[in-house]
């Protein structure tokens, strides 16, 4: 997957690759940032940081969106207005009480275990589902996403070789 990034953006500047390799799902900062490090030789410090900015915009945006385009789904689609009530009752029975007992933990948590399937995208997703107003969700993501860019940053670097 490295590969394809690498290729994909091969004729852009390093640091414009990094930032946008960061803003997309499938890599996120988790890719970005060995990225930025070991292949385009940029300073940890500013891959990092590159990195975390990327990873953020789409937050702001899919907030956003996902609150208009739901509640318009909703609204002009019976079939959608189904779909979504059974998907977010499903997943709050689900996951209700994990996220009641960890609170705000959990989202920084499942933002910040760079894993398949958890960073920003997951964490926006999440928290719209729950009902978590954007004021809060948005600095939860944003402490998640740093823990997470740390760990990437320093297993990058080499910090847990002794592993």
């Amino acid at each position: 997957m490295i590969d394809h990034f690498i290729e994909w953006f091969r004729d852009l500047p390093p640091g414009l690759a990094t930032f946008i390799i960061a803003t997309l799902p499938i890599g996120e900062l988790r890719a970005s940032i060995p990225i930025a490090i070991l292949e385009y030789d940029m300073h940890p410090a500013w891959s990092f940081i590159l990195s975390i900015v990327g990873n953020m915009v789409p937050v702001f945006i899919g907030l956003a969106a996902l609150n208009l385009l739901v509640g318009w789904l909703r609204k002009k689609v019976k079939l959608f207005d189904r779909f979504f009530t059974w998907l977010f009752s499903w997943t709050q029975r689900r996951h209700q009480k994990k996220f009641k007992r960890w609170g705000d933990l959990a989202l920084i948590v499942l933002v910040a275990i760079p894993l398949p399937m958890t960073g920003a995208y997951t964490g926006a997703m999440a928290s719209y589902v729950f009902g978590v107003p954007p004021k809060r969700a948005i600095p939860l993501i944003f402490i998640g996403v740093l823990i997470a860019g740390i760990i990437v940053t320093a297993a990058t670097m080499g910090v847990f070789s002794f592993i």
